[in-house]
């Protein structure tokens, strides 16, 4: 995941969690957690 990805998948997260318009779709929730921890992990070192 490039800077750019893992960007777009913090605001899609922002957006489907604090957005009371949004339905949440937990699915989606946890596949992006899943992708920005990953990130997170990897650039830790």
């Amino acid at each position: 995941m490039d800077d750019a990805r893992y960007n777009e998948a913090l605001d899609e997260l922002d957006h489907l969690m604090n957005d009371p318009d949004v339905p949440l779709e937990p699915t989606r929730v946890w596949d992006l957690l899943a992708e920005v921890s990953h990130h997170d992990i990897h650039h830790a070192h």
